[in-house]
């Protein structure tokens, strides 16, 4: 459980990262829009291969993991619209100002994002007895666009910096926190549920991908973001195949 929780902080501790950036330097709205581009071609590639293969090797011939799928995707495109109603919709809009007054949809917005990553961090302790360095980097690299992007509106809003680094702060101790429950929780349950819940948070991460970043990414970066979504993918299969040979 202290592993599960260590691990998906360590994965979410880029919000921190990005929230520095995102409050010292001015990014052009292209650059973003290219980074936010490489974010999604790893989550694509950690999505492909991190979950939905391990989960069709756990529980394979048995339909558990394309329900896992449909179930997640499903249940992040309704959460994600009660939220966008509150107004949480813009967490990753670059160049978009967040009032203080949104503070609790933004936080909610961005942790429904984070809590799929984080936990399948944590959930690979259990399958492989050590943690996913593919799907540790890959969650890692993602947040960073996020936090930048989230940033830039936060100051835009007149948050202060100290108020925006509690915030990414208490958001990544939230995910954590997830990750060790579902590790404690899921710890003795059979592959079949494993596989369940792998591909469960793969079609939340699918959907959270086709609806805000890669959209985002596009918009901002051009043709550019599709370079980097490549670059991005590639990197994150590289990751994965060092990691499966030593």
């Amino acid at each position: 459980m202290t592993s599960a929780f260590i691990w998906a902080f360590v994965a979410s501790s880029s919000l921190l990262f990005g929230g520095v950036i995102g409050s010292y330097f001015s990014l052009s709205r292209r650059t973003l829009g290219a980074v936010m581009g490489f974010g999604a071609g790893v989550l694509v590639s950690a999505v492909a291969y991190e979950l939905v293969y391990e989960s069709i090797r756990l529980a394979k011939l048995t339909g558990v993991p394309l329900m896992g799928l449909f179930i997640g995707a499903a249940t992040f495109f309704i959460a994600d619209n009660l939220i966008g109603r509150m107004g949480g919709s813009g967490r990753k809009a670059i160049g978009a100002s967040h009032s203080s007054s949104l503070v609790v949809p933004l936080v909610l917005a961005i942790i429904l994002d984070g809590i799929p990553e984080s936990t399948v961090v944590g959930l690979s302790i259990l399958d492989g007895g050590s943690v996913s360095i593919g799907m540790l980097v890959a969650v890692f690299i993602s947040n960073i666009p996020e936090s930048i992007a989230g940033t830039s509106g936060m100051r835009t809003g007149g948050w202060s910096r100290g108020k925006i680094m509690l915030l990414w702060l208490l958001i990544a101790l939230v995910c954590a926190g997830a990750a060790s429950i579902g590790y404690e929780v899921l710890g003795n349950v059979s592959p079949v549920w494993l596989a369940f819940v792998d591909t469960f948070a793969a079609g939340a991460i699918l959907m959270m991908l086709a609806n805000t970043m890669i959209p985002e990414a596009y918009e901002h970066g051009g043709k550019l973001a599709g370079v980097f979504t490549v670059l991005g993918f590639a990197a994150a299969v590289a990751i994965t195949v060092w990691e499966h040979s030593v």
